[in-house]
């Protein structure tokens, strides 16, 4: 079990290394022109978006299970 602990916290330590090491032309060119924000903007619109279906949906669950409770 250690050793795939150790394994894991190396692979992950070795990708988080490359990923540092690429330079993104795309993101310095939306940053440039200012586009990067629009770009958080709509992620950010789309995370909110799900929260709240999610959220949403929890509630629904929740008192479908509180009327089974009262049925049974």
């Amino acid at each position: 079990m250690k050793f795939l602990n150790t394994l894991l916290i190396l692979l992950v330590s070795s990708f988080s290394g490359i990923a540092q090491q690429a330079d993104i032309e795309m993101a310095d060119q939306f940053r440039a022109d200012g586009k990067i924000y629009v770009v958080i903007s709509v992620v950010l619109l789309i995370l909110v978006g799900l929260f709240i279906y999610l959220f949403n949906l929890g509630k629904k669950i929740t008192q479908l299970e509180k009327e089974i409770s009262k049925k049974v």
